[in-house]
């Protein structure tokens, strides 16, 4: 009997690889691991294109993970020309395999009308069935859509539910909704001490209208003991992110003195960063600041001009004629509107177009 020949040990290693690679071909994880890998430039150059082909073969497999990342592809444009008719088809392929983040998106598509019809019974569908797998961020726009009666009847108690889910997973968009409502006690009884409590979690994570909040809560002693200084200092972290409200309040305080030295220069500077944002009573503000000559010199001309720009935002047109009569002469007329349409065309952010005017 002959004796067989020894099966070189170099093509036992190729052909080894060769399975391996094989396998990796057909199995669907394996296919999204490697479109993974070249999504995230892990070990391998980011290749967006070469992720949409690995994830693809996945998808067309049935892997809901895969056909989500796919869609996502198509929704914002990477490696593929943004499409979300198809962004749309694989999410939607995802979420009846069950997949939460699926769902979601889903849902937000619904919300927004993008590609698919706007249905917003469909999208709380979505968004309940992404929510009760413990996803926050659909736990949240199940809050929202219930506060606000899209899809589903109002129902705060139910929004608060929801909400409080996606609170407890630290959503900070979600603490500051709550804390709201528990601050206005829409539907359920006011409780100014839990409202406090989720705007401190929503302020201590940015949420800078949890600041301002937190801040009133402050002035008028709303669930905390009244304390001016600490409510300045709210009013102040959420100012220097840019806040208008909070800006006009930090500006009043520094007028009247309330838990801060007063001083009209720097309530007038408060004033006008918020008054450039659009602000109507901050703009009276200002407009009253040259009107009185306080922190800046009397001018009759910007007095009439923020005045004007605040009524036009919206604010009281009998109070602020009170500052412009005797004042508006036909040349400063003139000279007002000259000067308004110049600081509208710089900053088009001052101006909100109401239709109304002291002109």
């Amino acid at each position: 009997m002959k004796k067989s020949k020894k099966f070189p040990k170099h093509l036992l290693i190729i052909c080894s690889l060769f399975a391996v690679i094989s396998c990796d071909i057909r199995d669907p994880q394996a296919q999204f691991q490697k479109g993974w890998r070249y999504y995230n430039g892990e070990g391998i150059p980011q290749d967006y294109k070469e992720a949409v082909k690995w994830y693809r073969l996945a998808a067309d497999q049935g892997l809901s993970i895969a056909q989500f990342n796919l869609g996502s592809m198509y929704l914002k444009g990477e490696g593929v020309s943004k499409d979300n008719a198809k962004a749309a088809k694989w999410h939607r392929l995802a979420a009846n395999q069950g997949l939460a983040e699926a769902q979601f998106s889903l849902g937000s598509m619904h919300l927004k009308g993008e590609d698919v019809p706007k249905d917003n019974a469909e999208a709380a569908k979505w968004y309940r069935l992404a929510a009760e797998q413990g996803l926050a961020m659909a736990q949240f726009y199940l809050g929202w859509v219930y506060t606000n009666g899209e899809g589903v009847p109002p129902d705060n108690r139910e929004a608060v539910k929801w909400y409080r889910l996606a609170a407890d997973q630290g959503l900070a968009d979600a603490q500051y909704n709550l804390g709201w409502i528990y601050d206005n006690g829409n539907g359920i009884p006011q409780d100014n001490k839990e409202a406090m409590k989720w705007y401190l979690l929503a302020a201590d994570q940015g949420v800078v209208s949890a600041l301002y909040n937190r801040a009133l809560m402050y002035a008028h002693g709303d669930g905390v003991p009244e304390d001016k200084r600490e409510a300045a200092k709210w009013f102040r972290l959420a100012a220097e992110q840019g806040y208008a409200k909070a800006q006009l309040s930090l500006g009043l305080a520094y007028e009247f003195g309330n838990g801060v030295p007063k001083d009209d220069k720097v309530a007038l500077r408060w004033y006008r960063l918020a008054a450039f944002k659009g602000l109507a009573e901050a703009q009276y503000s200002l407009s009253k600041k040259y009107y009185d000559g306080s922190g800046v010199s009397q001018d009759d001309l910007m007095t009439y001009v923020w005045a004007n720009l605040a009524v036009a935002n919206g604010y009281d047109v009998d109070q602020a004629r009170e500052l412009v009569d005797g004042i508006s002469s036909e040349e400063n007329k003139l000279q007002a509107k000259m000067l308004t349409s110049q600081l509208v065309k710089d900053y088009p952010g001052v101006y909100r177009n109401t239709q109304k005017s002291l002109y």
